[in-house]
């Protein structure tokens, strides 16, 4: 996953229409002090905001159980990831990558697994934490210490030389592939499908918001998945709030085209040009196959 910023998932209990309902802190937490008459009604409006998010996100739990599969169908799923994992690792065969592992210099660090887990960008650590609690005798628990010190930046003190080789001995494991299996969907694909069901967005659009999940982080800092998606509304509505559907998608490819060359000048936007923007200009919402699309020069096509 290639992004900057703190996954904010557990943080945000609901994500919906744009509006984030956030559970304050508890009075207890804020140091002490003498309680004063404003700060009295705290618990009652965090249990009040509590309660709304739990109703709210309910009745979208029920509006998602009403509407088709879409991309989470098995074959759609299927799809979507030999789209992403020719952007993230030049093959739609998306099953030979887990043990690949390598420094792109995008001051990451380590890039690796099924999905382009980083060392820098906290999902790396998740994924062996949440691992190790299961298996605490894998092969990759001895690296967490070191994990945990370069989380958020660039550098491989501690890894080096071992991890790597470590990494490729443990995605050998049938454990392993499903644990990076379960974290990709847990904290990327999950979350995109259901926003975008939510957004009113059919499966081009539910793959649209995963893919930009995947490059740009489950965050909502301006340059994360959630900051792109606000600032897309700005400029059209979801059909959700009774817009055009093609109109929104193209307003949000646009909002990440820019978001990505603002990050990395002269970066090549093919996922975006020849791939989602192509599906999108044959109108083809459904993201029905065969589709032929092309990245990084190299041209790829699903029957």
């Amino acid at each position: 996953m290639r992004r900057a910023g703190v996954l904010l998932l557990g943080a945000v209990p609901l994500i919906a229409a744009g509006v984030y309902f956030v559970v304050p802190a508890d009075p207890g937490e804020s140091g002490g002090g003498a309680e004063t008459a404003a700060a009295a009604p705290a618990p009652t409006s965090r249990e009040d905001a509590k309660g709304r998010a739990e109703r709210e996100r309910a009745a979208d739990d029920a509006l998602i159980a009403g509407l088709p599969p879409g991309l989470a169908a098995p074959a759609k799923k299927e799809l979507a990831q030999r789209l992403v994992s020719s952007a993230e690792n030049s093959t739609t065969e998306w099953r030979t990558a887990y043990g690949t592992i390598e420094d792109l210099g995008d001051g990451d660090g380590y890039t690796a697994g099924i999905i382009g887990f980083c060392t820098g960008t906290h999902d790396l650590l998740t994924l062996v934490e949440r691992y190790t609690e299961a298996d605490p005798d894998n092969g990759l628990a001895a690296y967490l210490p070191a994990l945990r010190e370069v989380d958020g930046t660039d550098s491989h003190e501690g890894l080096d030389p071992g991890f790597t080789a470590a990494w490729r001995a443990e995605a050998e494991v049938p454990a392993f592939r499903e644990a990076q299996e379960e974290e990709r969907d847990r904290v990327y694909f999950d979350p995109a499908v259901r926003l975008a069901k939510l957004d009113g967005l059919g499966t081009l659009g539910q793959f649209v918001y995963y893919d930009a999940m995947v490059f740009h982080g489950p965050d909502t800092d301006a340059e994360g998945f959630y900051g792109l998606r606000e600032r897309a509304m700005a400029q059209a509505r979801t059909p959700a709030r009774d817009g055009s559907e093609k109109a929104y998608l193209a307003a949000f490819l646009d909002v990440r085209r820019q978001a990505m060359e603002a990050k990395r000048p002269g970066i090549d936007t093919s996922r975006v040009d020849t791939a989602q923007r192509r599906f999108l200009a044959a109108g083809n919402l459904k993201l029905e196959t065969p589709l032929e699309w092309e990245v990084y020069g190299d041209a790829y096509r699903a029957p």
